[in-house]
C-alpha cells in the first residue's frame, strides 16, 4: 500500500518558480514509476511528467518541456516537480500518482489529494 501527499503549491507570478513535493509512505514506493498530473479549472486532468522507479528515465508533456523537471529522493521517499518560467495556463490542481509507466491516468493505482498552483499574470 502506498499513500501520497503533495505539498508546495501556492500563488506565484508569471515567470516565477515553485517546487512541488510528493511524499510517500510505504517501502514499495521506490518500486513504482511516479507521475505528475494536473487539472486546470473546468478541464480534464492531464499528464505533466513521469519519472521511472529507477530515476533513470523521465518524460514530459510538450507544454512543460524545458520548464519543469521531475526528480526523486529515495532517502526521503519523495518525488519532486520543479516548475520554472510558470505561465497562467499552468494554473491547476497538481496530483502525483504511483504506478506504471506512461501518460494515461489508468496506469496509476495510487493518487495523492492534490495541491493547488495558481499563476497570476
Amino acid at each position: 500500500q502506498v499513500q501520497l501527499v503533495e505539498s508546495g503549491g501556492g500563488l506565484v507570478q508569471a515567470g516565477g518558480s515553485l517546487r512541488l513535493s510528493c511524499a510517500a509512505s510505504g517501502r514499495t514506493f521506490r518500486s513504482y514509476h511516479t507521475g505528475w498530473f494536473r487539472q486546470p479549472p473546468g478541464k480534464e486532468r492531464e499528464f505533466v511528467a513521469v519519472i521511472s522507479a529507477s530515476g533513470g528515465s523521465t518524460d514530459y508533456a510538450d507544454s512543460v518541456k524545458g520548464r519543469f523537471t521531475v526528480s526523486r529522493d529515495y532517502a526521503k521517499n519523495t518525488v519532486y516537480l520543479q516548475m520554472s518560467s510558470l505561465r497562467p495556463e499552468d494554473t491547476a490542481v497538481y496530483y502525483c500518482a504511483a504506478g506504471g509507466w506512461g501518460t494515461s491516468q489508468n496506469l496509476y493505482g495510487y493518487w495523492g489529494q492534490g495541491t493547488q498552483v495558481t499563476v497570476s499574470s
